[in-house]
């Protein structure tokens, strides 16, 4: 927390406390002026008097007032400038992130973290530059101003106070541990209802909505149950305080009563020695209510500072070297071998192929067996465990990811476009492309002639995740979109599997002549997609079991046949 802390602006924390400080000041002085106008004004009947001391009231009380507010500016600032620190620095630690690191923290827990986590620590620091510096000041100030009002009194709170204290703790006990759970309970409950409205096609297919409305159901319900039981445990806190405020104020005007009765005390006195010992209690009360809303704080701290602490297995070199552009490109993978975090097997094994400027390298094999994680390799989204994988000669290990995803452009297996326009997601990866340029790669991608159908053309806009697209038109928007980038080497992981034949056939004819200045490896599953390949490559279960032209495998390896046969009889079918 102390750590997080450290973002906020030193000299308006200080101004912060200043202000509270004049407030608090000023809020302790107020009673000594009523008890002067109730002695000395009112019991006299001197009205001169009681104008002159309310006149000096009026002016503490404005200046408590404009004390307060700006401490309340302050505060506010202060929170929410550090929210938006918080969640900047945790979205651009996140967005370097290797993909390891994402599966480990979970996508569900990051989203909690950057929302309801960041509310947390506001709320909380919110509460330190206003409750916590005005708590125990007004707690201190206080007992002091009783005390030196009328000592005999103050031997009221030695019972009082250690009643409050033990009940508090008792609170403390109770509650603190519900709201550290009510931070996992959040992660679960956000983890099901993002799978159910990712997943809600999927759902509906299998007719699993009851289910899937269960699962939900019991998340809310264990969230719900979990803040239920904090909230109950809390809501003793304001009865049992008022009852404990009602019995002092009792025995304070039951003693002062006796003491003025008596000659030892006056009127004022008492009026001033109840309002400080309400100060007292409260300020009692505000401490207890941020020990018990801190430990939930240190908990969203722990769990973003987890994040923040996080190192990406995937670092840029200390001393990189620069790829040059200008030689001829060239694309190396040598005696690679990879496995994920945690698994026995290995992934892929001993990979190795070469394709160089001009050459389209296709990579087929069926489900598993490693092709989407040879991309994610060249991508560099992940490391190789062991051989190397070189760019125009260079290790792209040894060159800074900026550097080399600059000279890629990349169609995903899954084509995901960016809220805004079709022109703003063809500029992703080349802001300076013109619209010459963008209707040049939609022609190549053959998306020209959906696009300019569409009233706005280029502005047309694209929806979150491109959803008012279809998963055609998404794929070749994305292969456009790569086409723009004008990479040296162009990325294609099975971007072509929602395309229909001629379509694809048409896109690839059109790509060959495209692409000749850049090596283009193309992931397919379709026979059709990779034919025309310079060099094919067969994989199956992690390792390449095949390579050569298409008329070569055709004829000599078992499993590019098996795949060509098993696609030609459903062609045929």
């Amino acid at each position: 927390m102390i750590k997080l802390a450290k973002r906020m602006n030193g000299l308006a924390v200080m101004g912060a406390i200043a202000f509270m400080i004049i407030q608090v000041i000023s809020d302790l002085y107020l009673p000594n002026l009523t008890a002067d106008i109730i002695d000395n004004g009112i019991a006299t009947g001197d009205i001169d008097y009681i104008v002159s001391v309310g006149i000096k009231m009026l002016g503490f009380s404005l200046l408590g007032v404009t004390a307060a507010t700006g401490n309340v500016y302050l505060a506010s600032q202060q929170s929410q400038l550090l929210g938006k620190n918080i969640r900047s620095s945790v979205f651009k630690k996140v967005s370097y992130f290797s993909n390891d690191a994402i599966d480990e923290i979970g996508t569900s827990s990051l989203i909690t973290r950057t929302t309801n986590d960041v509310v947390q620590i506001q709320m909380v620091v919110m509460m330190a530059l206003r409750m916590m510096i005005q708590a125990p000041i007004m707690l201190v100030g206080a007992g002091i101003m009783a005390y030196t009002r009328e000592p005999k009194l103050a031997s009221i709170f030695l019972f009082v106070l250690p009643v409050l204290a033990i009940f508090m703790a008792t609170i403390m006990y109770f509650a603190v541990p519900y709201f550290k759970k009510m931070q996992s309970k959040t992660d679960r409950l956000n983890l099901v209802f993002r799978e159910g409205l990712t997943g809600i096609r999927v759902i509906r297919a299998f007719n699993r909505n009851e289910s899937e409305t269960k699962r939900f159901d019991e998340a809310n319900k264990d969230f719900a149950n979990t803040s239920i039981k904090a909230n109950t445990i809390i809501s003793f806190l304001l009865p049992v305080m008022t009852l404990i405020i009602s019995a002092t104020n009792i025995l304070i005007i039951w003693f002062g009563g006796q003491y003025i009765g008596e000659g030892m005390m006056e009127v004022g006195n008492l009026i001033t020695f109840m309002t400080y010992a309400f100060q007292i209690l409260i300020s009692f009360m505000m401490l207890a209510m941020i020990f018990i809303f801190i430990p939930r704080a240190q908990v969203s701290a722990a769990r973003i500072n987890k994040v923040l602490a996080t190192e990406s297995i995937i670092k840029d070199p200390e001393k990189p070297i620069k790829v040059n552009r200008a030689d001829k490109g060239t694309i190396a993978l040598e005696q690679v071998n990879f496995r994920y975090t945690g698994a026995e097997q290995l992934a892929l094994e001993n990979i190795n192929f070469k394709g160089a400027k001009g050459e389209m390298v296709a990579i087929i094999g069926g489900t598993g067996s490693g092709k989407s994680t040879l991309a994610n390799l060249i991508a560099r989204f992940y490391d190789v465990e062991s051989g190397s994988i070189k760019i125009n000669g260079v290790d792209i290990r040894d060159t800074t990811q900026k550097d080399l995803r600059s000279m890629m452009g990349y169609a995903p297996q899954k084509a995901l476009l960016f809220t805004g326009t079709i022109r703003s997601n063809m500029q992703y990866g080349n802001p300076d492309a013109t619209d010459e340029e963008i209707w040049h790669a939609l022609e190549v991608a053959q998306a020209k002639e959906f696009v300019s159908e569409l009233s706005s053309g280029l502005d047309s806009h694209v929806e979150q995740g491109g959803s008012n697209f279809s998963g055609g038109q998404k794929q070749r928007l994305s292969i456009a979109r790569a086409l723009v980038s004008k990479g040296d080497m162009l990325i294609f992981d099975d971007s072509f599997s929602a395309l229909d034949f001629k379509t694809d056939a048409t896109l690839r004819k059109a790509l060959i002549g495209e692409a000749k200045d850049s090596v283009v490896v193309i992931i397919a599953q379709r026979i059709s997609t990779v034919m025309n390949a310079d060099t094919i490559l067969v994989m199956e279960a992690g390792q390449v079991v095949g390579k050569g032209t298409h008329e070569e495998l055709k004829a000599t390896n078992e499993t590019y046949q098996e795949i060509m046969n098993s696609q030609m009889r459903e062609e045929e079918l």
